[in-house]
């Protein structure tokens, strides 16, 4: 049987028609012959995600996406991911969206709920999530800093405004003339540190000199020192503390009136009579001065004695008592 024109023409047709339709499905990322699951997530923004990007399970890619549609009535994104039948994945499972590097485009992990034990089917809708990528979370923590940057460039710049206000031309005049003094000073210093020096240099002999009699100086008083450290200060302190205590009472019994010091000091009969006493010893005395032959007489021929006559102080006193 000889297979005409025009069905080699219609098979022709037929079969590039098909190859026609695998390559473009094959380019879209769908393979005609593949009994994969297709899943379908909704996000309010897919984040740059690209058809043809891969899906992982705990890193391991189980598929890719098939498309990216936008819902014309919310104006969501519909993304189809088609997923490998050997992985089963509950109906629960989080299909979230990330960045896994600074280079690479934007991924789907899915994110597993295994006490979930639903499996999900092919065409089913899973839940859709999108985490914070690197470049977003290392440009929140750079606002902070570019704030603080911004702040210390604005307060540098009002700082040079203010040096440059400060610094008129008579602020500048009277800098200069305080380096000149400054420089002027610490010339003088210079030569001060020079006349020190010499000064040290000729009396170096006497330094030396000095030095070694504070030196003998410091010897000693060590010296003393151990002699003191090993000296029974403690015995010492404690007799002159029992010395202080018998002083302490004697001032006591004396203020006491205890005693003869005590009576003496205290008793105003007492003090009148010896001062009495002393008085009449000191008149006898006088008296015994004046006449002493009232008091010793001897005569050899029986000569009686002269009458006493009280002296004038003590007829005085006499009267005065009478």
């Amino acid at each position: 049987m000889k297979i005409t024109r025009e069905i080699k023409t219609a098979i022709l047709v037929i079969t590039s028609i098909v190859v026609c339709l695998w390559g473009y499905s094959f380019l879209k990322g769908k393979n005609l012959f593949d009994s994969n699951r297709n899943f379908y997530v909704v996000y309010d923004n897919v984040e740059g995600l690209s058809p043809s990007a891969p899906i992982t399970i705990n890193g391991l890619v189980v598929g890719k996406i098939n498309s990216i549609e936008i819902q014309k009535n919310t104006g969501k994104l519909l993304v189809e991911m088609q997923i490998k039948n050997d992985f089963a994945i509950s109906k629960s499972s989080i299909a979230s969206i990330y960045e896994p590097g600074f280079i690479g485009g934007k991924q789907i992990a899915i994110i597993p709920n295994f006490k979930d034990t639903s499996i999900a089917q092919s065409g089913d809708y899973l839940q859709g999530d999108v985490k914070q990528g690197l470049t977003a979370k290392l440009e929140d923590k750079l606002a902070p800093i570019q704030e603080r940057l911004d702040k210390v460039l604005a307060n540098a710049d009002v700082m040079l405004t203010s040096v440059n206000n400060v610094l008129d031309p008579a602020t500048q005049a009277n800098l200069k003339s305080t380096v000149a003094e400054l420089n002027k000073t610490l010339t003088h210093f210079s030569a001060a540190s020079a006349n020190v020096d010499k000064l040290l240099a000729d009396n170096k002999g006497k330094l030396d000199h000095t030095i070694t009699n504070i030196d003998k100086v410091s010897t000693n008083f060590a010296k003393m020192s151990d002699t003191l450290a090993k000296a029974n200060l403690g015995k010492t302190i404690k007799n002159l503390e029992t010395t202080l205590a018998n002083v302490d009472k004697i001032m006591l019994d004396l203020q006491a009136g205890k005693g003869t010091m005590g009576k003496l000091l205290k008793d105003e009969a007492m003090y009148k009579n010896l001062a009495g006493a002393s008085k009449q010893l000191e008149l006898l005395l006088g008296d015994m001065k004046l006449n002493p032959k009232r008091y010793v007489h001897f005569s050899l021929f029986g000569k009686k004695a002269a009458p006493y006559v009280a002296p004038e102080e003590e007829k005085a006193n006499s009267e005065d008592k009478k």
